[in-house]
């Protein structure tokens, strides 16, 4: 690592630390050369996931979107923001461990809808009405036959 002062090629770590949630590692380095000190900070780069539309689309994974369609489907229930986020969490890290950086939306659906029936039968049936696109009656009363 060069120094930033005076562009010296050698550089000492004196400290090193993670993140809290160990996703970035902080240096603190010394020049030998110039005697100043300096910080720098590595982070592991990701590629972006991309989220295919059932039209085909593709667009990156976005957490915020994906936190206001839980949210909607949430509202008046017994679901906290707290479990809402770990929701989210758990999507998240089924989305990073794929060995690829696609994903289709009626993947990240079926993620999210099983983890809120183990939680609120209610905002289940809200999300999955929109998931998976509920037109008529008949299609919330099987819905609610198979909770039953």
């Amino acid at each position: 690592m060069f120094c930033i002062f005076c562009k010296g090629t050698d550089s000492e770590v004196i400290e090193t630390r993670l993140s809290d949630d160990g996703s970035i590692v902080r240096r603190r380095r010394r020049c030998p050369r110039c005697d100043k000190r300096f910080t720098t900070y590595e982070r592991v780069e990701e590629l972006p996931v991309l989220v295919i539309k059932r039209d085909g689309r593709r667009e990156r994974f976005d957490r915020t979107k994906l936190r206001g369609g839980l949210l909607k489907s949430c509202e008046k229930t017994s679901v906290t923001a707290e479990q809402v986020e770990h929701i989210l969490t758990e999507v998240e890290r089924e989305v990073k461990q794929m060995d690829s950086t696609e994903v289709e939306s009626l993947m990240l659906g079926k993620w999210v809808a099983k983890r809120l029936k183990t939680l609120d039968k209610v905002a289940y049936i809200r999300f999955a009405s929109v998931f998976r696109r509920f037109v008529e009656i008949d299609d919330f009363e099987k819905e609610l036959k198979k909770l039953q």
